[in-house]
Formats: C-alpha cells, sequence, structure tokens
C-alpha cells in the first residue's frame, strides 16, 4: 500500500530527515534559519538581496540577532546554506514565507512579496511539501492568497501538499528571549497540516500552541500588535494632556505601575517604528471593511501615534523659541538615535527618519548620530535621506548644535557628555531623568 504524503512527510520531520527553505532572510528569516538548523534540520535560505548573499557566503551575520559564530557553526555542520535561485525550492520539505507585508501609501496592505513569492513556490512545488507563510497579515490570507496560488498547480492542499501559518514573534534586542524560546502559535489548512505544522515547530522551538484555523492565528499576531498599539497610544494621548496641565507622565507612570494588579505599564515616544506596531493593525482595519465593521480604537490609535513626531517637534520649536529665542527655522539640531528602538541598529519604519523630515520641512537642519547606524539606508518612504552619515559625538560637536533631540536611548551613548555640552536637550524617552541627569535646559517632550 502506497505511503501517503502526509506519512512520507511526517517521518521526515520527525526524523530530521526533512530539508528547511526559508524564504526572506531578514530580521525574521535569519534567526529561524538558525533555530530550524541547530534542531538538526538542513536549511536553505533563499532572498532575492545579492548583498546578503555576499555576507553569508563571508560566514557575516547582518541581524544582531545572529552572531557571525553561530552562522558559521551552522555552515560548518552542513546544516545551513543560502541561495538566490529559487529552483533549490524543489528539494525542500517544508516551505517557509518570511517576506514584507508593507502597507500602501494609503494604508492598505500590500501583499505582492507574499503573492509573488507563492507563485516562486507554485514553480517548484510538488507531493508531500508543507508550505507555511509566517509574514504578518490579515485574517484569510494564507487560505484565500497563497493556498489559492499554490493550488493552480492542479495539486491539492490537504492531499498532494501542505498549508500552515505561524506568525513570527521577533523582538529586536531583546536579550531574555530568542527565537527558540518563544512561544509558536501554528495552525494548518486541514488537521493534517496541523499535525505537521505541531511536528515541525515542536522540533525547533520550545513550546507550540496550536489553534483551531489559519485564519485564527493570522488573528492572534493582529491582536498582539493592536493590543500595543493602542496601549502606546493612550500614554502618548495622556502625555500631551499631563504636559499642559504641567504633569509629568512619566512621574505618573513610574507611579501607577507599583500596582500589583490590574495594571501594565506602558510608555511614550516620539512616534512607532518597527515593522510590526505602525503596520499591522491596518491590515485588520482594512478587512474589516468588508464586513462593514468600523475598528475605531484601531484607527484612533494610528492617528494618535502617526501625529507624535509632529507634536514632538512642535515641542522642540517652542523650546528654541523661549530658551534660545531662536527659531526651528535657523536652528541645527541634532536627532539623537536613528533605531526605532534602542540597543538595535533596526530603522524600519524609524520615528527619527521622520522627525528629520519635519524638522528640515521647516526650515532646520537636522544631523544624527546612532552608535549602531552608521549610514543611512534605502528606504522606502525617506529616499532623500539616504546616504547621511552618524556625526560623531565631542564636546565641540554637540555644542555646535542648538538643539540635541534624544529620539531613541540607547545606552552606548555618554549622556553625561551631552547633558555637560548641549544648549538645550529635547528628551522623548526620560533618558536624562533616569539617569539623574535633570536639568533646566532639558526639556521633555
Amino acid at each position: 500500500m502506497a505511503i501517503s504524503p502526509f506519512d512520507t512527510l511526517l517521518q521526515k520531520i520527525e526524523t530530521r530527515a526533512a530539508r528547511a527553505g526559508i524564504i526572506g532572510l531578514g530580521y525574521v528569516g535569519l534567526p529561524l534559519a538558525m533555530a530550524v538548523a541547530r534542531s538538526g534540520f538542513a536549511v536553505t535560505g533563499f532572498d532575492i538581496d545579492p548583498g546578503k548573499m555576499v555576507a553569508l557566503d563571508a560566514r557575516r551575520s547582518y541581524i544582531d540577532a545572529v552572531s557571525d559564530e553561530a552562522l558559521s557553526a551552522e555552515i560548518d555542520a552542513g546544516r545551513f546554506k543560502a541561495m538566490t535561485d529559487f529552483a533549490g525550492l524543489a528539494e525542500c520539505d517544508v516551505v517557509i514565507i518570511c517576506v514584507p507585508t508593507p502597507l500602501t501609501k494609503h494604508r492598505d496592505p500590500d501583499l505582492s512579496f507574499v503573492e509573488a513569492t507563492s507563485r516562486s513556490i507554485a514553480a517548484h512545488l510538488r507531493p508531500g511539501q508543507l508550505v507555511v507563510l509566517e509574514s504578518t497579515t490579515y485574517p484569510g490570507t494564507t487560505d484565500d492568497v497563497v493556498k489559492v496560488i499554490l493550488e493552480a498547480t492542479g495539486l491539492k492542499s490537504g492531499s498532494d501538499f501542505f498549508v500552515g501559518f505561524s506568525p513570527e514573534r521577533e523582538d529586536p534586542g531583546n536579550q531574555h528571549y530568542h527565537t527558540a524560546t518563544i512561544p509558536k502559535v501554528v495552525a494548518g489548512d486541514g488537521p493534517e497540516a496541523l499535525a505537521l505544522m505541531k511536528a515541525f515547530y515542536g522540533a525547533a522551538v520550545s513550546s507550540v500552541v496550536p489553534v483551531s484555523s489559519n485564519a485564527t492565528a493570522e488573528a492572534v499576531k493582529l491582536t498582539e500588535n493592536i493590543f500595543r498599539s493602542v496601549n502606546i497610544a493612550l500614554v502618548n494621548e495622556l502625555k500631551t494632556v499631563y504636559a499642559a496641565m504641567g504633569i509629568d507622565v512619566w512621574e505618573v507612570i513610574d507611579a501607577a505601575k507599583t500596582k500589583p494588579f490590574g495594571y501594565m505599564p506602558f510608555y511614550p515616544g516620539p512616534g512607532l517604528g518597527g515593522h510590526c506596531i505602525p503596520i499591522d493593525p491596518f491590515y485588520l482595519t482594512w478587512k474589516s471593511r468588508e464586513y462593514e465593521l468600523p475598528t475605531r480604537f484601531i484607527e484612533l490609535a494610528g492617528e494618535i501615534n502617526s501625529a507624535m513626531p509632529r507634536y514632538v517637534v512642535g515641542k522642540l520649536a517652542e523650546a528654541l523659541d523661549i530658551r534660545a529665542g531662536k527659531a526651528l527655522s535657523r536652528s541645527k539640531v541634532l536627532v539623537l538615535g536613528l533605531a526605532y528602538k534602542k540597543n538595535v541598529a533596526d530603522i524600519r519604519e524609524s520615528p527619527s527618519l521622520r522627525l528629520i523630515e519635519i524638522i528640515e520641512e521647516r526650515g532646520g537642519h537636522a544631523d544624527y548620530h546612532d552608535p549602531f547606524v552608521a549610514e543611512i539606508p534605502p528606504t522606502r518612504e525617506y529616499q532623500a535621506l539616504k546616504g547621511r552619515k552618524s556625526v560623531t559625538l565631542t564636546p565641540d560637536t554637540i555644542a555646535g548644535y542648538d538643539a540635541v533631540l534624544v529620539a531613541t536611548d540607547h545606552d552606548r551613548v555618554d549622556y553625561a557628555a551631552i547633558a555637560k555640552s548641549a544648549a538645550l536637550i529635547v528628551d522623548t524617552r526620560n533618558v536624562f531623568n533616569r539617569l539623574g541627569l535633570s536639568a533646566d535646559h532639558v526639556i521633555k517632550a
């Protein structure tokens, strides 16, 4: 009696004989590739960026979460290789999609990367493969987009090949959790697909959390990010209200978080960054229109968070006027921190880029310093900033600016030296107060 594609693939996964193909070797894909390889599977990484291939061939990681040593170890063990030729998908038993899912300029989902990748997989699809989407998206994408493209080959999901969804849960810079120790939500198109998902991810991560459908798993990821977006918007709004009342929102939060139940601290900032929180909630907003249902909390949170860079620049202009008697249009500003969060080099959707843009729209001049980002790389939204370099911090350099605007509170910065040399500091992260460096020329925003 012939062995079914399901039984064959399950046996390969259980014996670590399956080869995994991971498409998209960025902040999600490369750490996942290392975790899967360390668990004993052979892994082929795919990416269309030749620069990534050059780095990987040189055994040089471009992702903070993956060290050069960890990368070299998996290459030396024969468990990891990378290529740009998608023909290599034919030899992969498990294929995982980790490509970007951005928004259009009208805040509609841009699934072009997912669709193009699915078509590339379809060109090499064969019986006995498991295809997994990890890219964050609206509920229904895996079944209504990825599966449909794959089934156009004539092969059928659930019998010839299998489809699943498992949302990525990466947190760049987190020293306590990494890919293999973060619980993994998994789902599949049917019971056999789910069984394969549990077997594969269960071999690579500490625990799996199965849910009833791909759409449910897609909703889990959106819920996680919407939760953060709404709560950050709340404290950002409170910041503006309390500032008008002469109340320090940071002091309020520090006191409120002493309550041992019913409260979780979130912190204000100059805007939202990273791939997830500024983008993902709008995938649900877009999908909800199909059901004629409003998403007022999500949209309001997006409006508040998106307004923060302009609010901060307004506070900067006010401080320059009152403290220095100088207009922003005639001022030089040093933006401290380009990355969207502390102690990482990740600038995706960073509000610092928007801050620079707004300052210069208003006639000012803006430079930046970031110990993790030596030069601004090409971005979709801020092409005019490409190639600008981080300035070196010296007492004379700092004193040469009319104001220092703290956008990211990296630990690898001498804040005492900045406090001593800067004429004016606008702090969006409360770092000077935390370090006991509060002074009259330090303004919170």
